[in-house]
């Protein structure tokens, strides 16, 4: 779902952030120019003096050798348009972004029927100030940005370009795929060391280094995003997903690099960071804190044969992070996300009403941990689902009753399994795949007799039996 949102965007989006950056560091006018600058000979020979020079500069700075020549090139905002097309259908086909898309609404973190492709395709042309393009190995800037304006972008993309020549970026981060949690801890050390190196490529000539500074406040680069129309617009979700690999990687890459210098660059290829939390935590990486493995019984036989799995994968203390944000606020999520240790889920929908399943298992550090989730997440459930009837509460369980269907939570130990929008009978029936014992039974409700026993159909006992067989 995001790497959710990333993953699908970032080859796109490399530069996103740069305009908003060099507003604040470099004291600039805010309003950035949208229409093309005249281009003329001087101007692209100008240009590309600079980018040469940017690029020698970044290379000094960086200790990474430029290996072979690099194509630049200046791009009109049609062009890199139809870049931002082309890129989407090449990372992500049309099934795959819808399927990112309803994730994420299953999650509440996208309303329903949000134009996903239409908004990013508008946002990211609105947003793109340069990028580097490690398919065609060639580096683009925006032709409506000043000579003035662009050696900020450059020495962000011209960093993507030599860790390109050493270290093949584009295979390095798909490597971990279909793990989009650790996509986007990948895409956090690209974007958060190119972040990094333009830091040093602005403090040239003060005799200080990014692994000199204190801790760096990431707030300072973002600058007034209601300059921004689209990006204004955008869910909270979309924003942090896009911002996240900027400044939570270069908070990451400032830890790295603070006893080494440079010289710790190869190692966080060598040994890239497992999941956004290493990211969020960087002691964490340096204890090598792995995610727990995390699996989750398909309940596709259990629904039926209308029902089709959209999306398998891991949300990652980010996307914890922001699903516990949506509903109970930065600061009850911030904590609450970092007792994260591992999660998968899987989104179902139903082929002819369009109607979503969501099923999550999470681990927690510990079986207090797991306490505490429950009694939190059973809260933001609440508010996710406004309309609640029949709602039963024991200490380790919880469920009501929506148009959409259930609402089930229940942990045991230090994990955490929840269902939404179907029935009793599947969520028992992940009890049994998991080994849990049988959930508590609600009392009877005397108004719905044919919910009351919660009794499987003969199609739903026989896949309840498929399910159990599952492994752990």
């Amino acid at each position: 779902m995001r790497s959710r949102l990333k993953s699908a965007w970032c080859a796109a989006a490399c530069g996103l952030w740069l305009l908003l950056c060099a507003v604040p560091i470099l004291g600039q006018d805010a309003a950035i120019p949208t229409a093309s600058v005249p281009r003329t000979a001087k101007s692209d020979a100008e240009f590309a003096a600079a980018a040469d020079e940017v690029l020698q500069q970044m290379s000094q700075i960086t200790g990474l050798k430029l290996h072979s020549p690099l194509k630049k090139t200046l791009r009109s905002r049609d062009e890199i348009r139809a870049y931002v097309i082309r890129e989407m259908e090449e990372e992500k086909n049309g099934a795959e972004r819808y399927a990112g898309a309803r994730s994420a609404e299953a999650f509440g973190l996208l309303p329903k029927n949000f134009d996903f492709d239409h908004f990013m395709v508008a946002l990211l042309t609105e947003q793109i100030a340069g990028l580097y393009d490690p398919k065609a190995h060639e580096f683009y800037i925006a032709d409506w940005i000043p000579l003035s304006d662009q050696r900020m972008v450059m020495a962000h993309e011209l960093t993507h370009a030599l860790e390109d020549q050493h270290f093949s970026i584009e295979p390095w981060v798909k490597a971990v795929r279909p793990n989009e949690d650790a996509e986007l801890a990948r895409e956090a050390v690209l974007e958060g060391s190119a972040m990094a190196a333009m830091v040093d490529y602005l403090l040239q000539g003060t005799g200080r280094s990014v692994k000199d500074l204190p801790d760096i406040d990431p707030s300072m680069f973002l600058g007034d995003l209601s300059t921004t129309p689209t990006l204004a617009k955008a869910p909270p979700f979309i924003k942090d997903a896009l911002v996240f690999p900027y400044l939570s990687g270069l908070q990451f890459s400032v830890a790295a690099l603070k006893d080494k210098g440079w010289e710790a660059l190869p190692g966080l290829f060598e040994r890239p960071p497992a999941s956004t939390q290493q990211i969020l935590h960087p002691a964490a990486y340096q204890a090598r804190k792995a995610p727990v493995d995390v699996s989750v019984p398909a309940i596709d036989k259990v629904l039926g044969a209308d029902w089709v799995k959209l999306e398998e994968n891991v949300l990652g203390e980010f996307g914890w992070r922001e699903v516990l944000k949506q509903f109970l606020g930065q600061d009850r999520a911030t904590p609450l996300a970092e007792t994260w240790s591992g999660d998968r889920y899987h989104v179902y929908e139903n082929k002819s009403t369009k109607h979503l399943v969501l099923v999550a298992r999470l681990r927690l550090g510990s079986p207090d941990q797991a306490v505490r989730f429950y009694g939190q997440y059973s809260e933001a459930l609440e508010k996710k689902h406004g309309e609640r009837t029949n709602l039963f509460r024991r200490p380790n369980f919880f469920s009501f009753e929506t148009p959409d269907g259930g609402v089930f939570l229940r942990c045991v130990e230090s994990e955490c399994l929840t269902l939404e929008g179907t029935n009793r009978a599947v969520f028992e029936a992940l009890n049994k795949a998991v080994n849990w014992p049988a959930p508590p039974v609600p009392p009877a409700d005397v108004s719905k007799p044919a919910e009351r026993a919660a009794a499987l159909t003969p199609a739903q006992a026989s896949g309840a039996g498929e399910v159990a067989h599952s492994t752990r």
